[in-house]
């Protein structure tokens, strides 16, 4: 999988896709929607020490590696993940045929089958096709913290319906759409069986383990992430960069100690953090500088304005009243400039 367009900038977000199979244009197809990535704070894939896994904060023994099970999700962790969605899609003819590759939840295989699964799945590529939205996570912090504040669920609805109408535009002849759920399995379906009135729309927890189209976009989507990760570009010159961080969930002493050590006291977090998540903004106010924002002159002088009838009175000479700046100005604090 190419990723030099995320590796060129890695601050937002990138589409990839492959060719459209030529049988996708004719059949009805079934098209699945999955995610990888969700929770990280810190970090890229929850990959563990070997013979250890964590599942809801307990450690547990094992014979090998295990990551971090789907009841945690991958919507806690904080550090470093970009957020993958990714969408796969077959006729509807040849399910069988996908199935028969043992597709599974990717979050039930090892690394190694899933590059695999991912590497049989593009030699399939006359009857499988896929796409996928990676989004750092300095997108998802910012649209998190903006003015405009948008949530990660709605960020989420938005790039899977996204991709759904992206596989539309190419031409896809998508007759079925399967979606693992992110909130209320019903609220979640209506919305997109509104937007895609032609097509059958169904949305089901742990769809990643019910349909095959939907485990195949899991896979997709993490190994994508698998790779992201790996050849994360710092754009900030870190000094002695660790990266053994953890998990990358906030409850890791690991992770917590990492963020503590790699936290600048005035530009805070490389972009490798969520910064938006709870834990990062409790390190900033402790371990960062403060910043105090002072109320501009005109805000302190201003009066309370007055009865609009107080416009028709003669009441003799008024003294001007100063003039209150855009709101776009007083949001960003700018001021104007009497002298340079």
């Amino acid at each position: 999988m190419d990723l030099s367009e995320l590796e060129r900038d890695n601050t937002g977000r990138c589409r990839l896709s492959c060719p459209v199979p030529a049988v996708c244009f004719k059949e009805p197809c079934a098209l699945g929607v999955d995610e990888a990535g969700r929770g990280p704070v810190l970090g890229a894939l929850p990959r563990l020490q070997a013979g250890r896994r964590l599942v809801k904060g307990v450690w547990f023994a094992g014979e090998m590696g295990v990551e971090i099970k789907r009841s945690l999700g991958t919507r806690g962790v904080m550090v470093g993940c970009p957020m993958v969605y990714a969408i796969c899609y077959c006729p509807v003819s040849r399910l069988a045929d996908l199935e028969a590759l043992k597709v599974a939840d990717s979050k039930t295989l090892t690394e190694s089958e899933r590059e695999r699964l991912f590497s049989k799945m593009e030699e399939d590529g006359d009857f499988v096709g896929w796409a996928l939205d990676i989004l750092s996570p300095n997108l998802i912090s910012t649209s998190m913290l903006g003015r405009v504040k948008y949530n990660l669920n709605s960020l989420s609805h938005d790039t899977a319906a996204g991709l759904i109408q992206y596989a539309l535009d190419q031409g896809v002849n998508v007759t079925q759409v399967f979606v693992d759920t992110v909130g209320m399995a019903e609220t979640y379906q209506a919305r997109l069986q509104q937007r895609f009135p032609g097509i059958e729309v169904t949305v089901k927890a742990k769809a990643d383990s019910l349909f095959p189209v939907v485990s195949a976009a899991s896979i997709f989507a993490k190994v994508a992430r698998d790779q992201a990760v790996k050849n994360w570009q710092f754009l900030e010159s870190v000094q002695d960069l660790d990266s053994d961080y953890g998990s990358g969930y906030p409850n890791d002493p690991k992770t917590k100690a990492w963020l503590r050590k790699h936290v600048d006291p005035v530009f805070g977090f490389p972009q490798f953090v969520r910064f938006s998540w709870s834990t990062a903004q409790a390190i900033l106010e402790k371990e960062a500088e403060g910043v105090t924002w002072e109320d501009s002159a005109a805000e302190e002088d201003l009066e309370k304005p007055g009865r609009i009838t107080s416009y028709f009175l003669n009441q003799g000479p008024q003294t001007c009243r100063p003039q209150v700046p855009h709101r776009y100005f007083q949001e960003r604090n700018l001021e104007t400039a009497n002298s340079l």
